[in-house]
């Protein structure tokens, strides 16, 4: 009696540790998600003010292209100016070859002007001319023929004096807008090419934001499958607590039924064995001391050994081709198993509730499931799987129980099982991961 009271307290004492440490499991996933929802609200207001930031750049990248197109215009019609320019120097350098043409041949007239009134002694003689001429009207003809050639003289001096000026000035006036011009031309270009580069650094700014954006994208989608997969395994631990709850009634309920059978066996040999204590008294009054004594009841059949079960079983065939444990690609929180074959199935390790069954970037294929087993929780994961697995979220699995085959889907290099263990919930640390090997053993 003593014994039973005792076990029943262990029990009962079990049961209570079970729903306690539910109590704060739910508890810690309550907290993860209301951290997990902070979260998700400071990355969005992340992404908008991203967002907004890259709408700003590509107002700027707009600006600077219709800068870099109005300059690039500019710098077209800079360069059809210089071209301008150019053609307007070629047929300068003809007008200058004729002046110069004219103004060598000047230079000849003057320097025999020169000469000429170099070797009379530099001034005209007019007693020469007036002793000379023939008569007075050959005198006067004398006179204005050299009015007219002093008044030739000084055209021409003047005529000289401004074709000079005038190629000088003409050239000069060329040559500035020329070099104006290329002045401008090269402002305009080193404007493009400062345009040029801010441009680049806006469009290198703006593809630093749209990497930002897929990093805020990513985040809070992996944030939004975090709250699924937490608020999966809250639906999944209530759903293992009750069954817990109903496999704990249907035990007590098994040991009343057992107890009251036993009960009923030991009252129905207590019957039988007055009965015969019964018999044997009137037979022995009757009969004498002669008679034989009444056979002995046989013992009660004793029950059956419960069978021997383990908590964990294998979750598929194969060999174990890579074990948990830090490798050259990281930490690894598994165990792969592989084998040859195109149907290896894959079977739950343990009794629980599905808490996911979907496909995921990572692990492909992937079923978790929720476990209560003495008192604790654990989390099993079954990923690579060849196809939609064969469960459903929140359905409740049996040890044993086929979710799907071995595959290569997800971040996989090869057909296998990647199948992980966690002493309590699934986090994306992988905080609670065990070694599966010792639970399968």
């Amino acid at each position: 009696m003593k014994r039973k009271l005792v076990m029943a307290t262990l029990s009962l004492s079990l049961v209570f540790s079970t729903y306690t440490v539910s109590a704060e499991t739910l508890s810690s996933i309550k907290e993860k998600k209301e951290k997990n929802r902070s979260e998700q609200t400071e990355k969005q207001g992340e992404l908008k003010k991203n967002q907004n930031q890259q709408d700003h750049t590509l107002d700027q990248i707009q600006k600077l292209e219709s800068s870099i197109d109005k300059t690039l215009k500019d710098i077209g019609n800079k360069k059809e100016s210089i071209q301008e320019t150019k053609a307007s120097i070629e047929k300068l350098k003809k007008e200058i070859d004729v002046l110069k043409k004219r103004i060598k041949e000047r230079d000849a007239l003057l320097k025999e002007r020169v000469t000429s009134m170099y070797e009379s002694g530099g001034a005209v003689n007019y007693l020469d001319v007036v002793l000379g001429s023939k008569d007075f009207g050959d005198f006067l003809d004398r006179v204005f023929a050299l009015n007219v050639i002093a008044e030739q003289d000084k055209a021409i001096l003047e005529e000289h004096k401004q074709d000079k000026e005038s190629v000088e000035k003409k050239k000069g006036q060329v040559e500035s807008e020329l070099l104006s011009l290329n002045s401008d031309l090269t402002e305009l270009e080193g404007l493009n090419q400062k345009l040029t580069d801010q441009k680049k650094q806006k469009n290198a700014l703006l593809a630093q934001l749209e990497t930002e954006e897929d990093h805020l994208h990513d985040h809070i989608m992996q944030l939004d499958e975090t709250n699924e997969l937490l608020s999966a395994q809250e639906a999944a631990i209530k759903a293992e607590i009750e069954r817990a709850k109903r496999e704990e009634a249907e035990r007590k309920k098994r040991e009343a039924e057992a107890r009251a059978a036993a009960a009923a066996a030991a009252e129905k040999a207590r019957e039988e064995a007055a009965t015969r204590e019964k018999n044997k008294s009137n037979s022995g009054s009757g009969s004498g001391s002669g008679s034989s004594p009444a056979p002995t009841p046989p013992p009660a059949p004793t029950p059956a050994p419960a069978p021997v079960s383990r908590d964990f079983i294998m979750p598929s065939q194969g060999f174990i081709t890579s074990g948990f444990g830090n490798r050259s690609a990281g930490m690894h929180y598994g165990m792969d198993i592989a084998q040859g074959g195109s149907t290896v199935p894959i079977v739950a390790a343990a009794s629980g509730t599905v808490t996911r069954a979907y496909y995921s970037s990572s692990y492909g294929n992937v079923v978790y499931i929720t476990h209560y087993i003495n008192g604790q929780l654990y989390t099993t994961l079954y990923a690579h799987m060849r196809s939609t697995p064969a469960v459903s979220q929140g359905q409740s699995v049996s040890q044993g129980t086929f979710l799907g085959y071995q595959g290569n889907t997800g971040a996989s290099r090869g057909q296998h099982l990647h199948f992980e263990l966690h002493k309590g919930p699934w986090n994306g640390s992988k905080s609670n991961a065990v070694d599966p090997r010792p639970y399968l053993q």
